[in-house]
Order: C-alpha cells, then sequence, then structure tokens
C-alpha cells in the first residue's frame, strides 16, 4: 500500500527537471546528483544545462582546466566539488573509456563519489535496485513509519535498515520508489512546514496518528553566514572568477573586506586564513611576485 500510493502520487505530480527526462545519459546523472548536495534545485538547473551543454562528455570535461571549471561553477557553492566532478571525469575517461560505471562499487571509486552519489547514479542512470536515502527519504520514513518529527542530525544504521527494507525488489519499482518518496519529502514531507493535508500517506502515518507531536530533541540551529569562514571564501573565489589576470593579494583582500563589509581590523587575519585554506584545497593558487603586475604575490584560479 505504501509503495502504490507514493508512486501514484508521484505520477502525478512529479516536477519536470531535465535530468529525469529520459534523455539525459548517465553522465548527466552524474553532474547533477553533484550539484545537488545540499543546493537548491532552482539554483542546479541553469547551471547544469550550461555545464551539459559546454561539457556534454565526461572526456570534454577532462579536457578542461581546473579554474575553467571552477569559474563555471558559479555561485553553486561548496566549489571543491567542481574539482572532484573533474577528476571523476578524468577517472572516467582514463579507466573506463569514457563511461560513467554502472554499479555502486565501481561508482564509489571515482573521486568525490560517495555512497548516496553511488546509489542514486547506479539507482536513476542505469535503472539498477538501489538504497537511495538522502535527507528526504530518511524524513518521509522516520515520520510515515516510526512517527517521529524528523530524521536524525545524520544517517544512522537503523535509518538505512529501514530505507533497504522498504526499497521494492524490483530493479524498475525500486528505481521509481526511489525517486518518488525523494521527490515527496521535497515538496511536501518538508522539513519546516509540512503539507500533510497534500500527502497521499497522510491517514496512514505514524506521525500524524501521534498528533504530529514537534521535535522534542536538541533545538537544531540555523547556519550562520555573514563573517563566517565560508563566506569569505566564497568571496574570495568570487573575485577571482570575475577576472581573467592574476589579482595581487593586497587587492584581492581588501576588495573581499570591502564586498561583505566586514571590519578590515578584525577580519584581516580570518581573510588570509581563508586564503591559505582555498589554496590547500587547490581552488586558488600564486604566481609569484616576477610573474605577477606590481604589488608582490598574486592569486587566480588554478591554471
Amino acid at each position: 500500500m505504501l509503495h502504490d500510493r507514493v508512486l501514484t502520487w508521484y505520477e502525478a505530480h512529479k516536477r519536470t527537471l531535465p535530468w529525469r527526462d529520459g534523455g539525459t545519459d548517465a553522465w548527466g546523472v552524474l553532474v547533477s546528483e553533484v550539484m545537488l548536495q545540499q543546493t537548491p534545485v532552482a539554483r542546479v538547473e541553469p547551471v547544469w544545462r550550461e555545464w551539459m551543454e559546454r561539457w556534454p562528455t565526461p572526456a570534454a570535461l577532462a579536457a578542461e582546466t581546473p579554474g575553467e571549471v571552477v569559474r563555471a561553477w558559479g555561485r553553486l557553492g561548496y566549489p571543491r566539488r567542481a574539482l572532484r566532478l573533474r577528476e571523476a571525469a578524468v577517472a572516467i575517461t582514463r579507466d573506463h573509456e569514457g563511461w560513467v560505471p554502472d554499479t555502486e562499487e565501481a561508482l564509489l571509486g571515482l573521486p568525490g563519489v560517495g555512497t548516496y552519489t553511488a546509489a542514486a547514479v547506479a539507482a536513476f542512470a542505469h535503472g539498477r535496485r538501489a538504497v537511495v536515502v538522502d535527507t528526504n527519504v530518511r524524513r518521509v520514513l522516520a515520520r510515515a513509519l516510526e512517527g517521529r518529527p524528523n530524521a536524525s542530525p545524520s544517517l544512522t544504521a537503523a535509518e538505512s535498515r529501514l530505507a533497504a527494507a522498504t526499497v521494492p525488489t524490483d530493479a524498475r519499482t525500486s528505481v521509481r520508489w526511489n525517486v518518488a518518496v525523494m521527490e515527496l519529502g521535497a515538496v511536501v514531507c518538508r522539513a519546516r512546514i509540512p503539507e500533510c493535508g497534500a500527502c497521499p500517506l497522510e491517514d496512514v502515518c505514524a506521525w500524524v496518528a501521534a498528533g504530529s507531536p514537534p521535535d522534542d530533541g536538541p533545538a537544531r540551529r540555523g547556519q550562520a553566514w555573514h563573517g563566517t569562514d565560508r563566506q569569505v571564501r566564497g568571496a574570495l573565489v568570487q573575485v577571482l572568477r570575475e577576472v581573467s589576470h592574476p589579482v595581487p593579494r593586497p587587492l584581492l583582500e581588501d576588495e573581499v573586506l570591502t564586498r561583505l563589509g566586514l571590519d578590515p581590523v578584525q577580519h584581516a587575519a580570518q581573510v588570509e586564513r581563508c586564503l591559505g585554506t582555498l589554496v590547500e584545497d587547490g581552488l586558488v593558487e600564486p604566481v609569484p611576485a616576477s610573474a605577477a603586475a606590481p604589488g608582490g604575490e598574486a592569486y587566480r584560479l588554478p591554471a
């Protein structure tokens, strides 16, 4: 009953997304899954379309420079994903004759591909039975089957077992189930303000039957943003995205402080530290003073 209700709802209410149109190959699915990590669909879709037009195959992306890949990532956030995706493209081209692997084991061997992404690509790109567990899936199952208001802060072994037990044994049906329950969590069974009246499981949901009790666990803090290292790192990369030449270090740091409205006295050391971590991560590279414009050491996106 659970499967039939969710699958019927999905066929009537699923969002139209380009990587679900049936004409997207495994490479397009892999790119979408990496981009969608911690990033809303609305922000991903235009960037995904640009990437697929520009780099329609793993070989095309593998041949691109890391700096251009980071530049094209735009404002999706967590730009290390861009570098890891390029590294995966290199591995696919070198080790798999340009074809995205079709087993979870082989997918896990690609740079930047974890358990969730491997399962999602195996299922959605190759039609294999897999247990695809993201935050949306965990929340739907926690509420509908266990009566809990939310999933655990991080994936537990019990949640993995519950998800595995609910995936249909038939491969084709399992693929539809994975995407359907994920969609239900994304657009109806949301973490905040769920639309229970629109949910196909409302009358059999254990959480609703219990009176929809609030979460009595520790308060979940929203992520801070202004003045955080993540904001500063993003601003540093953005400044370098906007130019095609190295930027002297003093100008780069001053520009970031100005853009973010940060006090130079309080935040100069933070900007310097963040610049160092970007170099360590391979997202930015220093240019020796002899090769830079007057002003000493300069920085650019990786060549």
